[in-house]
């Protein structure tokens, strides 16, 4: 891939994203953010992908949004040129140009088909705390550091960090992060349940792809896809039958699968299963079953 500020590496079926622009602690540009967006692309669409894990090159994870624009970092108008104006001369916020980065790359992870484990090796503020977010493993170094400062620099979170955030460590730690912007340690992290574990700094790499071996080669690639997308999606049902619903197609189509059949033989017969469907080549015909949300 001909990418500029990340690097993307494909070794069995195990794709990592190294977010790379270490001399600027992988500080976030445009490029970067668009760059994010296709490596997604590009898995999801990739039968032979079947986990991802996101880290960063150098000492840091993502020291945030680049701040080399100072004082006008986050001008969109000055950024990006003016946003459209209603007749009344109101913003029009439904415009596209509005749409913050940060959204931009959380609301993909989140909405990808395949496994995603962050491997956070060093400081994570701001863009690089809440990317983390919709991933769904988070490993973290004893080096690394975690800041939703946001409230110290004028600003509101992003990332769709309001919603994710909470669901992810509850409501009362989030807002005691997110009030007061500061930096944290990751011992904190783990404590408040940001980060499932915390590993030495040479063992971070082999931590994730440990667990993204035991991903690719113990379960079927179909049903991770699944499950992945059930489990976030259920976050925001308003009644359990929600779930039940999407279960029971779940258990319908999979159930009739060669998947399931060779997951029960397998077990059977004490040997290692060979799941065979792919992803998004064998998804089922249920799927997706929301309506996928725009931004207006």
């Amino acid at each position: 891939m001909g990418y500029e500020t990340i690097k993307y590496e494909i070794d069995k079926k195990i794709l990592t994203i190294t977010l790379n622009r270490p001399d600027k602690l992988n500080a976030c540009t445009a490029v970067m953010e668009r760059e994010i967006v296709d490596a997604f692309d590009c898995a999801d669409k990739d039968n032979d992908v079947l986990a991802v894990i996101v880290t960063g090159a150098g000492r840091a994870f993502c020291a945030g949004a680049d701040l080399s624009l100072g004082g006008d970092t986050f001008d969109r108008d000055v950024r990006r040129g003016p946003v459209k104006r209603l007749t009344d001369g109101k913003v029009d916020y439904s415009d596209p140009m509005v749409s913050d980065a940060g959204g931009k790359i959380a609301i993909r992870i989140f909405r990808s088909l395949k496994p995603v484990i962050a491997a956070v090796n060093g400081p994570a503020v701001g863009m690089g705390a809440t990317m983390q977010l919709p991933m769904d493993i988070r490993i973290a170094s004893h080096a690394a550091r975690f800041g939703f400062v946001f409230s110290q620099r004028g600003l509101v979170p992003e990332g769709a960090s309001s919603w994710f955030l909470p669901r992810v460590v509850g409501i009362a730690q989030a807002l005691e992060w997110s009030l007061s912007g500061r930096i944290f340690t990751a011992e904190e992290a783990l404590a408040g349940r940001l980060i499932n574990r915390i590993v030495r700094p040479d063992e971070l790499l082999p931590a994730a792809r440990a667990l993204a071996v035991q991903i690719v080669e113990k379960t079927a690639p179909v049903s991770v896809t699944l499950i992945r997308q059930m489990m976030w999606r259920m976050l925001g049902a308003d009644d359990p039958m929600e779930a039940h619903k999407i279960e029971s197609r779940g258990m319908y189509a999979r159930g009739r699968s060669a998947d399931a059949k060779e997951g029960v033989v397998a077990f059977l017969e004490k040997r290692p299963a060979v799941f065979k469907d792919r992803v998004p080549a064998d998804l089922p015909d249920y799927f997706p079953w929301w309506t996928e949300r725009e931004y207006k």
